[in-house]
């Protein structure tokens, strides 16, 4: 993963102070290294936190590295991208496709204005 300042990964120990308790939204992609899709996602991921930057924070966490909290979530397929507000799950993507990313974000960070 390239060095980006809107991009980060994640574990059990601190998911809950850099996810749960951060002051802007953040989008998690769980995956895993043995997931095609998931590696077909990650360039768009991670371009897409450069655009976002300052709206919505990325992080990433390897649900084989951090089993507890994919758990604990209902993760039942990678990758699944999860976007938490106030502490609290506001939307989930399983599956995102690439091209569909952007306009997923969109979407969910329109609505979550609302909200």
């Amino acid at each position: 993963m390239a060095e980006r300042s809107n991009l980060f990964h994640v574990s059990d120990g601190d998911f809950e102070a850099r996810v749960l308790k951060s002051p802007t939204p953040v989008i998690v992609d769980f995956w895993a290294t043995w997931c095609p899709p998931c590696r077909a996602l990650a360039p768009t991921y991670e371009q897409l936190s450069d655009e976002y930057k300052g709206k919505l924070a990325f992080a990433k966490m390897d649900i084989d590295e951090n089993p507890s909290t994919p758990v604990r979530l209902n993760i039942q397929a990678v990758p699944t991208l999860i976007v938490f507000k106030d502490g609290r799950e506001i939307a989930r993507l399983v599956g995102p496709h690439p091209l569909r990313l952007k306009s997923e974000i969109d979407r969910i960070l329109a609505q979550a204005r609302v909200a």
